[in-house]
């Protein structure tokens, strides 16, 4: 049987950290099989050099106007993906998906090319966390999820670092078996690959060693309305406890109160937002819940010590 050719398109200051740990795998599966199980090359905008965001620099064989026959394509990009011009890759990408049997994926921040050129609407994906808030704006009709990465769809998607190992040790495994999955993750001295159902964060629970099922379905809430925020006693009531045994349970394990915790929830996504997206700072209030830009702006100074428009003027 012929080595799996793997092709990796690498978006400018592409993550050097989830490259590693997409091709490295491949190599080790080789080493440890005895044969030529994979084989793997690069593309890149001009096709001589690929520049990843920590200033390594990496020959590349192709250029994305000739992306060769290959057996899976990866696209793999990291920061300021929003500001990108990926043009010449979405217009490469769908000629291969039109004219190949080429399975097509994508790592780190690279779910928002394949959203970009709607590859992903209606279809789960996931992507770097760091991304999300702004993902979810932009694509609404991606089924964006938490998870390390997504390999039961048709465009796979991995969300970066460590995943991407994730992701290349479970299709060796459906390649191979997994005793040659485990013998690679035990050489990369790796001994807790993930499944694709774990969630990229470390929980809150287990940073804080709390295991509280009320609060932690009180804290869910508050991140599934953030744009409509819901009262204290409607959080009480879906969480099966009173106010005052909510106020408590914040103050004991997170040594906060609900009002400020979901507070800080509502700004990180702000922040994200306004780092990560074109939308105006009303638009931006409220999808944060904020009833009017004046006093978003008043509540984002006291936390950040900037102010929404400046935040983001920060950036240029």
């Amino acid at each position: 049987m012929p080595p799996q050719h793997f092709v990796f398109a690498l978006v400018e200051d592409y993550t050097h950290m989830a490259f590693a740990c997409a091709v490295d795998p491949l190599r080790i599966a080789n080493l440890i099989s005895g044969e030529e199980l994979y084989r793997w090359s690069y593309a890149s905008e001009d096709g001589r050099i690929a520049q990843a965001s920590d200033g390594s620099r990496l020959e590349v064989q192709y250029g994305f106007s000739e992306l060769p026959d290959c057996d899976r394509l990866f696209l793999l990009s990291g920061i300021h993906m929003q500001k990108k011009d990926t043009s010449r890759l979405i217009a490469a990408l769908r000629r291969v998906d039109r004219t190949r049997r080429t399975g097509i994926g994508a790592l780190c921040s690279g779910a928002w090319v394949l959203a970009k050129a709607g590859f992903l609407d209606g279809r789960q994906a996931a992507i770097h966390w760091e991304y999300h808030d702004s993902f979810m704006e932009e694509f609404p009709e991606v089924a964006l999820v938490r998870n390390v990465f997504v390999s039961d769809e048709k465009y796979v998607t991995a969300s970066g670092g460590t995943a991407t190992a994730d992701l290349m040790l479970h299709l060796i495994e459906q390649d191979h078996g997994s005793d040659l999955s485990q013998a690679v993750a035990d050489q990369m001295v790796y001994s807790a690959a993930r499944a694709a159902t774990a969630e990229q964060k470390v929980s809150l629970q287990s940073r804080q060693g709390m295991r509280n099922p009320h609060l932690a379905r009180a804290i869910q809430m508050m991140r599934d309305h953030l744009d409509d925020r819901v009262t204290h006693t409607a959080l009480a009531e879906a969480t099966g406890v009173s106010v005052r045994q909510l106020e408590r349970m914040f103050g004991k394990y997170l040594n906060t109160s609900p009002k400020k915790f979901y507070m800080e929830l509502r700004l990180e996504r702000a922040r994200h937002l306004l780092l990560q997206t074109e939308m105006s700072v009303m638009d931006v209030a409220l999808a944060c819940g904020f009833e009017s830009s004046g006093h978003f702006s008043r509540v984002y100074r006291a936390a950040y010590g900037v102010t929404p428009m400046l935040q983001r003027g920060k950036l240029t």
